[in-house]
C-alpha cells in the first residue's frame, strides 16, 4: 500500500497600486501589451529598485493571519536563471530570510475527517515574471511584461496533506483568506493565484519517496485531478519495479494527465546570493503590531460564530462564510428582526432570513454580489419581507412575486403588497366561497377525489391558489376542502 505525502507550493499575487521596485501600475486588467513597463521592472542597466511597502505589509498580515513568526529582520535574494519572460535574468526574491517563518492553517473537516492543521514552513515574497503567449499554428512566442515585476507572495506548506481533497481544501480555505484580508483577488483564471505540488509515494510510514513537482495548477479542480492521477501514475511504476525520477512536470487538463516537462531544479542550480541593490528590511514591534490589529475576523472563527450564534447548518454557514458580502448582509437583516420575541420565534424568523437569502434572493443576483452599487433591498425593508411571511401576511407564492419587485425597486414590502394587492386571503367565509366556485368547476377532479384518489386534492388545491393569485392561505384552502369535500363523499 503506497502512502502519498503533498506539499504544496503557492504563488499569489498582491493587489498593490504599483509593482513591487518600481511606479508602474500593478493592472491586471491591462490589454495593450508591454504597456505597464519601466526601465526599472525591464531590468535595465544603471536602474535601482525600491522595496513597495504596500506589498511587504500585505505578505506580514498573511503570516500573521496564518500563525506564523514575523522575524525582526529580513532581506532580498537574487534568484538566477534564464528565461524569455524573465526580463532580468534573474528573480528578485527571498532565500534564506523570508518575511515569514512558520504557522499553520487548519482545513475544515473533508469526508469523514476531522478538522486538520496543515504547517507552512514559510511565506516570502518576490517578483513575478512575465506571460509567453503561443500563436496557435505559429513556431514562435510572444512574451508580455505587463506581469513581470507585479509583488507575488508565495507559500510553501510541510508535507502534511496525503490526498487530493485535502490539498484542494487547503487551496480553497487560503483562497477565501486571501478575500477577508484584501490582500489580494487571487483570481485562479487570470493566473493571480497559481497551485504547484510536490508529491511522492512510500510504503513506510514517515518516509519519503522520490519527489515529483507538478507546476502552475490553475484552478481547484485541476489540483484536485492531477494530485490524483499523479498517484495513480506513480503507483503504477513502483508495482512494476520502476523508479521515479525527481522532475518537474506539467499538467494537460484537457487529456487529464501530467506529461514530463524537465528534471527538478535545486536550490544550488539558482546560484542565490543577496540581493546588492536593496537594504536588508528590519521591523519594530509597533509595526508588526499594527498590521495585525488589521486582520478581521477570518473564516474559520467567522464559520464556528455563524453557527454558535443563529444555529445555522454547516452548509447555510460555510455559504455565508464563501460568500462574505452575503453573510454580512445576512447579519444586518437579523439584527433589524423584532428583539422583543420569544427566543423560538426568533430563531424561526432568523432561519427563514437564511433560506430566502441563500435561495430566492442568490436566484435574483445570479451571481452578483449584495455588494453591488445596483442591489436596492436594504436589510430593513428585506427584514420586514420576512416577518409579512411569518405573520401570514403574504403565502410562499405571493412572497417570490414581492421579492422580485422589490429588487427591481428597493421598494418597501408593505407598501409593494398594498399597492398590488397581495394581502393574504385570511378570511374563512371569503375562502369558503372561492372553494366552493372551484369543486363546482371541476367536477372530474370531484369524481377522482370521491373514488380515493389524493392528487385530486392537490390538484384543487392548486385551483383555489390560482384563482385568488397566490392570495388565499394555502392551509385554510386546504382545510375548507377537505371539511367540504368530506361531507359530499
Amino acid at each position: 500500500m503506497y502512502k502519498p505525502t503533498i506539499g504544496l507550493e503557492i504563488h499569489i499575487e498582491l493587489k498593490t497600486k504599483t509593482k513591487m521596485f518600481c511606479s508602474c501600475p500593478n493592472n491586471p486588467d491591462e490589454k495593450k501589451p508591454n504597456f505597464n513597463v519601466c526601465p526599472i521592472c525591464m531590468g535595465h542597466p544603471g536602474t535601482l529598485p525600491v522595496v513597495n511597502e504596500e506589498a511587504v505589509a500585505k505578505v506580514i498580515k498573511t503570516g500573521l493571519a496564518l500563525n506564523s513568526q514575523i522575524p525582526d529582520h529580513s532581506k532580498f535574494d537574487r534568484k538566477n536563471y534564464f528565461y524569455p519572460d524573465l526580463p532580468k535574468g534573474y528573480q528578485i526574491s527571498q532565500y534564506d530570510e523570508p518575511l515569514c517563518v512558520g504557522g499553520y492553517l487548519e482545513i475544515p473537516a473533508v469526508q469523514d475527517q476531522l478538522s486538520k492543521k496543515i504547517r507552512v514552513r514559510r511565506v516570502h515574497l518576490e517578483e513575478d515574471t512575465g506571460s509567453l503567449i503561443h500563436p496557435e499554428g505559429e513556431n514562435y512566442s510572444l512574451v508580455n511584461f505587463n506581469r513581470a515585476g507585479i509583488p507575488l507572495m508565495e507559500l510553501v506548506t510541510e508535507p502534511d496533506i496525503v490526498s487530493a481533497k485535502e490539498a484542494k481544501k487547503f487551496a480553497e480555505e487560503l483562497h477565501l483568506i486571501m478575500h477577508y484580508l484584501d490582500v489580494s483577488d487571487a483570481d485562479m483564471e487570470k493566473g493571480q493565484m497559481r497551485v504547484e505540488v510536490n508529491i511522492s509515494l512510500s510504503k513506510k510510514e514517515g518516509e519519503l519517496g522520490t519527489k515529483v513537482e507538478i507546476k502552475n495548477l490553475n484552478s481547484f479542480r485541476s489540483v484536485e485531478r492531477a494530485i490524483d492521477y499523479e498517484i495513480e501514475r506513480q503507483k503504477e511504476i513502483l508495482k512494476s519495479g520502476g523508479k521515479i525520477p525527481q522532475e518537474t512536470r506539467g499538467w494537460n487538463d484537457v487529456e487529464g494527465i501530467t506529461v514530463s516537462q524537465r528534471e527538478k531544479e535545486e536550490a544550488h542550480d539558482y546560484r542565490y546570493f543577496p540581493e546588492p541593490d536593496l537594504p536588508g528590511l528590519s521591523f519594530s514591534r509597533d509595526f508588526v503590531r499594527k498590521i495585525r490589529s488589521e486582520i478581521p475576523e477570518l473564516p474559520a472563527s467567522r464559520r464556528e460564530r455563524l453557527k454558535r450564534e443563529y444555529a445555522l447548518t454547516d452548509k447555510e454557514a460555510e455559504l455565508f462564510v464563501y460568500y462574505k458580502d452575503l453573510g454580512e448582509y445576512f447579519e444586518k437583516v437579523v439584527s433589524e428582526l423584532p428583539s422583543n420575541l420569544p427566543k423560538e420565534n426568533l430563531s424561526r424568523l432568523i432561519k427563514l432570513s437564511a433560506n430566502y437569502l441563500i435561495t430566492d434572493l442568490q436566484g435574483l443576483l445570479k451571481g452578483r454580489s449584495v455588494a453591488d452599487k445596483d442591489f436596492l433591498i436594504v436589510p430593513e425593508n428585506f427584514a420586514e419581507f420576512i416577518v409579512l411571511i411569518y405573520d401570514g401576511k403574504i403565502s410562499s407564492k405571493i412572497a417570490k412575486q414581492v421579492l422580485s419587485e422589490m429588487f427591481k425597486t428597493g421598494a418597501d414590502p408593505s407598501n409593494v403588497v398594498e399597492e398590488k394587492e397581495l394581502v393574504q386571503i385570511t378570511d374563512k367565509a371569503q375562502v369558503e366561497v372561492i372553494v366552493k366556485e372551484v369543486i363546482s368547476q371541476n367536477q372530474k377532479a370531484l369524481e377522482d377525489y370521491k373514488e380515493g384518489k389524493e392528487t385530486a386534492l392537490q390538484y384543487l388545491i392548486g385551483k383555489v391558489m390560482a384563482k385568488t393569485k397566490g392570495r388565499a392561505n394555502p392551509q385554510m384552502a386546504e382545510m375548507i376542502l377537505k371539511e367540504i369535500l368530506t361531507k359530499i363523499k
